[in-house]
């Protein structure tokens, strides 16, 4: 009988991507998955560790996962690993313990720790101090997280799938320890990106999303471009929709969004990260742009593309925020009305320039900030939705549900926005034009076929 193996997943896309590739393997070595529930010989969490909640819920699950079964493998993997080492090798719930750049050597390490379980080798991991488990440091020339054989991991039902075409961040903002945990920049081959698409494009997929930890230094390391990666992707056959993951402000120029303008797939939804809409925060923020900057970059995207949605990532309650500087963030956001907007409280990260700051926020006052702006992102949504109602658009369906009492299928337009048509208008990974109606649940716009 095969041994049971369920993964837990974390964090960003990269993170579930990576849980994808876990999990394949697992599979080509035999094991069943299952649920993240009772009754598995193997708990695999990938881990996350960008706030001080995710460093909770890593350990939570890290937990639960030996409470589940007491003789189970728990594995630790990601991030969190990466950034405390000492706390998960001396948890006595972790028996595996593999960084960012091991996730590929994931069976090998089972395999390991069972012959050391019964004593035939040593093992290579499990309780061992951490420069036998992890890379941790940023300059590592470890190999990409990348399974050997080239194999694709997909999750076939959806129909949309994230594709990580890059590791690592040399940016070193001041808030952030994900170049600790993931190194510097490492972009993958784009023929080896392509095949990977072509892959799915064989097996159905119709939206691939390009995603990396720093997507927009994509090639620096290279020679090449994420544009260049674009143009590439979108020869594809069977590719219908390229959807960019978050980007750095400073790759929107007017010949970059010109030339995806010129590429028909490419969806005119644009994340672009933003933190602040204060220019003396960015600065203690180590962000390379000003507000003005920023707006300028949203004017090109909305002078190329016919009504983008544009969606960011705000951090409030930074070191030494005053009220006038969250002040200018209000007024920023309501200047640009970006159709989604991600709050963040800060989070203090050990081991990086802005948890040594002094002036750190109080709790209480970050959760005062935060519900402002997640009220006025609620407001900016509404508004956007409302703008869109009429158009004429096209969504891909990927889920039914039931709404008000009746069964509908549930999409994606280009823009992200979600739409439903009843069930027997539409099945699973189809893709249907219609105008934008009215709602039909809370962010849920019907589509007029």
């Amino acid at each position: 009988m095969a041994e049971k193996a369920a993964l837990h997943n974390l964090g960003c896309k990269v993170n579930a991507y990576e849980t994808e590739m876990m999990r394949g393997l697992l599979e080509k070595a035999g094991y069943e998955i299952v649920p993240f529930a009772p009754g598995a010989d193997v708990y695999v969490i990938n881990t996350c560790t960008v706030t001080n909640i995710a460093d909770r819920k890593s350990r939570q699950m890290l937990h639960k996962a030996r409470k589940m079964n007491p003789d189970s493998i728990v594995v630790a993997v990601g991030c969190y690993v990466e950034t405390a080492v000492t706390p998960v090798e001396e948890d006595g719930t972790v028996d595996i313990v593999l960084g960012n750049r091991q996730k590929k050597d994931l069976v090998e390490a089972i395999r390991q720790y069972k012959a050391a379980r019964k004593g035939t080798e040593t093992a290579r991991c499990g309780n061992r101090p951490a420069d036998d488990c992890t890379d941790r440091q940023a300059g590592s020339d470890q190999k990409y997280a990348q399974d050997d054989s080239g194999e694709t991991f997909y999750d076939r039902e959806h129909t949309r799938a994230s594709i990580k075409v890059q590791d690592g961040c040399n940016q070193f903002c001041t808030y952030c320890i994900i170049p600790y945990a993931r190194g510097r920049i490492q972009s993958r081959p784009i023929e080896e990106v392509l095949k990977e698409i072509r892959s799915l494009a064989k097996d159905g997929c119709r939206e691939v999303v390009l995603t990396g930890i720093h997507l927009s230094s994509f090639g620096k390391d290279t020679g090449t471009t994420l544009l260049a990666l674009i143009q590439a992707v979108h020869e594809i056959a069977g590719i219908e929709r390229i959807r960019l993951g978050s980007l750095e402000p400073g790759i929107i120029t007017e010949e970059f969004a010109r030339a995806l303008g010129q590429l028909p797939k490419v969806c005119p939804h644009f994340h672009l990260s933003l933190q602040s809409g204060c220019d003396s925060v960015l600065k203690r923020m180590n962000r390379h742009y000003t507000a003005e900057e920023y707006a300028r970059k949203c004017t090109i995207l909305r002078e190329v593309f016919d009504h983008p949605a544009l969606t960011t990532d705000v951090i409030v309650g930074f070191p030494q925020e005053t009220m006038e500087e969250f002040g200018e963030t209000v007024s920023f956001l309501r200047q640009i009305c970006l159709y989604e907007t991600h709050i963040f409280k800060y989070s203090v990260r050990h081991g990086t320039r802005a948890a040594a700051m002094p002036g750190q926020i109080s709790e209480a006052d970050k959760s005062t900030r935060s519900n402002i702006l997640i009220e006025l992102g609620e407001q900016n949504r509404t508004r956007y939705e409302q703008e869109c109602r009429g158009m004429t658009c096209e969504a891909l369906f990927e889920e039914k549900m039931e709404i008000n009492g009746m069964d509908y299928f549930v999409g994606y337009t280009k823009e992200y926005i979600r739409v439903a048509v009843p069930a027997m208008a539409a099945v699973q990974n189809q893709i249907l034009v219609g105008s934008l109606g009215k709602p039909l649940a809370p962010h849920i716009l019907a589509l007029d076929i």
